[in-house]
């Protein structure tokens, strides 16, 4: 199945909602694109549109939440987090109040709308924010389970939304979410790739094809950005020796950084960081971008094999 995560959210979102009245949902004029128009339809007295009015979309979910309410606010991740982060901070953060805030279309894969919207910095904001819970899930399923666990914690998350459509990997049957607990994918002992997110499929892809190379390596799904997994990250330096992070987004501030503050304290081992480098994105196709910045399978399957030797 290829679908976007930014639909799953809004699936799952109308899935939970039918044994949850609290749920409500507000977005920013932006229904439609973040499918949380999929919620607005089946539940239109739960839904609120607040306008191009991001800031006050954030005031208002803290004022539900203090009356009792569950809020999943959404809007472009840019919006969502850059416009509102003095709100989210102060009206949220500050009373620890039990607001979800979505951030849609973020990174490089919002592609034809450029620089302006693809956020690449939304993950190092929210990671700033004390007691805020950071998602990046990479696929359908991980999407699906992860605004589940969001419901169940009592507190700010926030949760990143792809607008490409991207292919499931995980098993439905199998597949168990733990806030704050990362997968290994595959195991390998040369070295350990830590991903996040929508490059998550494309860093599988590319240490399954290193094996013809010989280089068995070790595959980590971050889901959680924050809490971090710090014993996944510990043995895997002890055990490999050497770590590469993926993720779409500034390297500056993301999954990269919070990898490294765990192994330089816990375990220092070398740490390699793949993502956007302290540059803004650009217009072009998802794909083409992916691929541009070398997120794409074969451009982490180089990346890797340069690392590594």
């Amino acid at each position: 199945m290829k679908i976007a995560t930014r639909e799953s959210f809004g699936l799952a979102l109308c899935e939970l909602a039918k044994t949850h009245p609290e749920i409500v949902v507000l977005d920013a004029d932006l229904a439609a694109a973040t499918k949380t128009d999929i919620f607005k339809k089946a539940y239109p007295e739960r839904f609120f549109d607040c306008g191009i009015a991001e800031g006050n979309m954030i005031g208002v979910a803290a004022g539900l939440a203090a009356c009792g309410k569950v809020p999943f606010a959404a809007s472009f991740a840019m919006f969502a987090t850059g416009r509102a982060y003095e709100q989210i901070r102060n009206s949220v953060g500050y009373p620890h109040l039990n607001v979800k805030i979505a951030g849609s279309h973020a990174g490089i894969t919002v592609g034809e709308d450029g620089a302006t919207h693809q956020c690449c910095e939304d993950l190092a904001l929210m990671r700033t924010i004390p007691g805020m819970v950071v998602l990046n899930p990479a696929d359908h399923y991980e999407m699906t389970e992860a605004v589940k666990a969001a419901l169940a914690y009592n507190g700010p998350v926030y949760i990143r939304l792809g607008r490409l459509a991207i292919d499931t990997f995980n098993n439905p049957d199998t597949y168990q979410f733990e806030l704050g607990k990362g997968i290994t994918l595959k195991d390998g002992d040369d070295v350990t790739v830590i991903a996040t997110g929508l490059v998550v499929n494309e860093a599988l892809k590319a240490v399954k094809a290193l094996e013809s190379k010989g280089i068995n390596a070790r595959l980590i799904n971050m889901h959680t950005i924050k809490p971090i997994d710090k014993d996944i990250i510990i043995k895997a330096a002890k055990e490999t020796g050497r770590i590469i992070t993926v993720e779409e987004h500034n390297i500056i501030g993301g999954l990269g950084e919070a990898v490294c503050a765990v192994t330089s304290e816990f375990c220092p081992v070398p740490v390699k960081r793949i993502g956007v480098e302290d540059t803004y994105g650009h217009s072009g196709p998802a794909l083409g971008l992916l691929a541009e910045f070398g997120l794409d399978a074969e451009g982490l399957e180089k990346r890797i094999i340069e690392i590594v030797k």
